[in-house]
């Protein structure tokens, strides 16, 4: 794996567990009782985006890491998703 595919990789896995991280402990201003003139009754009341963004940067560096771990040392390989030809048919 190179540089650029390390870097890739860290970005899908840091979007994805944004995603799942964001929703967690969601206060919303509709159940606060305070809904801003404006904004829909679910705006999050306090977002705590710097929060959740460091430990969505926690969370996916060691998911990285694992990954990387399983990658470098060979456990998995392209071979391994090359279904042409794992299952004893030919490419062409």
């Amino acid at each position: 794996m190179n540089w650029f595919s390390g870097l890739v990789l860290l970005a899908v896995l840091w979007f994805m567990t944004l995603f799942i991280i964001l929703p967690m402990r969601l206060k919303t201003q509709g159940e606060a009782g305070t809904i801003v003139k404006g904004t829909h009754g679910s705006s999050p009341e306090d977002a705590q985006i710097k929060k959740k963004f460091l430990i969505t940067s926690v969370v996916a560096v060691i998911l990285w890491g694992i990954c990387l771990a399983v990658i470098l040392s060979g456990a998995v390989t392209m071979e391994d998703f090359n279904l042409f030809t794992r299952f004893g048919g030919e490419l062409y």
